[in-house]
């Protein structure tokens, strides 16, 4: 018997061979690789265009400084450097007057110079020392330009006072056409009574006496008249003032004199004033 030899063929599938492949596929895939791992890329929303508002023209204005702010410390400084020299001469002067040997009077200068410099030149500096908080030292410096203050305005009377009374009585000793003829009817008068009363006390006598007393009271209407005149300053204020009130106040002579005088010494003072109020306005 004959085996019946079957025989299975099967049929195997094989895998192609892979073929070499090129440099330029092998970078595709490489790409196409590399892409398939990164992220997914949003697209960014599209910019939303804003509206521009054109920018105005720019204005260009010069701002002119006054002059007036320039120039008022400057003038104050001025007028405060001025006052103080007239003050030092002032008080300079009378104090030497008072000095009894030129050494005392020099002496005497020096004080009056010294104080004078301190009264103007003190009150800046206590200024800034009071901004800068130093509240005890700027005291003190106040109570140093108090004493130097009133040192400097008693002397700036006397000096005042001084020249004022020299020259009002020069004026009024004066001799005018009035005085030298009231004086020369006086004279007459007097001799026409001694003459008459000579040999005695009678009518005659006492007639020339009552003329010698009218000639007199002539005399004296004619000096005070010069003395009037001698300072026409306080009789025209007076005048002035009398005037704009209607006669409400009527000031005297010797109440103006007063007033004149007490602002004579006391202007020159006022340097160091002005000083500081000049260097407040520059700051």
């Amino acid at each position: 018997m004959a085996d019946d030899t079957s025989a299975s063929v099967i049929t195997l599938h094989q895998p192609r061979p892979k073929t070499a492949k090129s440099p330029a596929e092998r970078a595709r895939e490489y790409r196409q690789r590399k892409r398939a791992n990164l992220p997914a890329v949003v697209p960014a929303p599209a910019p939303v265009a804003t509206p521009v508002t054109p920018r105005p023209p720019e204005t260009v204005t010069f701002s002119v400084m006054p002059s007036r702010r320039h120039a008022a410390p400057v003038l104050l400084t001025v007028a405060a450097l001025a006052l103080a020299v007239v003050g030092m001469t002032m008080n300079g002067w009378f104090a030497r007057s008072l000095g009894s040997t030129d050494t005392a009077g020099w002496l005497f200068l020096t004080i009056g110079v010294a104080a004078d410099l301190v009264a103007l030149v003190i009150p800046s500096c206590a200024a800034s020392l009071w901004q800068a908080r130093h509240r005890a030292t700027a005291l003190a410096g106040w109570a140093v330009r108090l004493m130097t203050f009133i040192f400097a305005v008693t002397a700036s009377i006397g000096f005042a006072s001084v020249n004022i009374a020299d020259v009002t009585l020069s004026r009024a000793s004066r001799a005018t056409p009035a005085v030298t003829v009231a004086q020369a009817a006086l004279v007459d008068a007097m001799a026409a009574r001694d003459r008459e009363c000579g040999h005695g006390v009678g009518k005659f006598c006492r007639e020339r006496e009552g003329m010698v007393a009218d000639r007199r009271q002539a005399l004296d209407a004619a000096m005070r008249s010069v003395e009037q005149t001698a300072d026409p300053q306080t009789q025209a204020a007076v005048h002035i003032v009398a005037r704009i009130s209607m006669g409400t106040v009527k000031p005297s002579g010797d109440d103006f004199a007063m007033l004149r005088l007490i602002l004579l010494a006391l202007l020159p003072q006022i340097g160091g004033i002005l000083l500081m109020v000049g260097r407040a306005h520059r700051c």
